[in-house]
């Protein structure tokens, strides 16, 4: 996205960004956002600060959320994935996400895009599952 002027400062945005990465490892509901945000660091521009001030708004009126851990746990593991095939409109590239739970609990999760460009959403797929299996392992 190139679209509107180039911050003049933009250790503003850069430092906001910082802090968002670090509030994603308690907030994955944030995770997704701030990824797509930290791909504008060399380079931020108004609408991506527009863009980053929306999730602190987002973050005030949603204080309480978070990851919490039950202690009555039968640690039994879950791996859920699933793909974006058309997600990422300036590479193409689809985006591949999973979470991993322990019992109730939330202990793994991740965003990225894939490495390649899939000729299918079947092919993608595939993808997804053998990098959340990689994960799992």
């Amino acid at each position: 996205m190139d679209q509107g002027a180039l911050l003049k400062d933009p250790s503003i945005y850069r430092r906001l960004i910082a802090r968002l990465l670090y509030l994603t490892i308690t907030r994955p509901d944030l995770a997704y956002s701030v990824k797509l945000l930290s791909q504008f660091m060399q380079a931020p521009r108004v609408p991506h600060l527009n863009a980053a001030h929306k999730v602190l708004r987002y973050i005030k009126r949603a204080p309480r959320q978070g990851l919490l851990y039950s202690s009555q746990s039968n640690l039994q593991l879950a791996v859920y994935c699933d793909l974006d095939w058309g997600a990422c409109l300036d590479t193409r590239r689809p985006v591949t996400g999973y979470c991993a739970f322990l019992g109730p609990s939330l202990v793994s999760w991740k965003s990225k895009k894939q490495n390649t460009i899939s000729r299918s959403s079947t092919e993608a797929e595939y993808r997804a599952m053998a990098r959340a299996c990689c994960e799992l392992t």
